[in-house]
């Protein structure tokens, strides 16, 4: 009976379930689409040689 139940609910949260991954996707590429390449900071970095 508890496997019934289980397998009823997990088939009904099935499309609810790709759905929210399938947000979550969209709102992850485009937050990396929307970034700007900022400088490194070792190459920012200035070698100074002892004189």
């Amino acid at each position: 009976m508890a496997g019934d139940i289980a397998l009823f609910v997990s088939k009904r949260l099935q499309r609810p379930v790709a759905a929210l991954l399938c947000l979550m996707a969209i709102q992850l590429v485009s937050s990396l689409a929307s970034c700007e390449a900022e400088p490194s900071a070792m190459a920012a970095r200035v070698a100074i040689a002892p004189q």
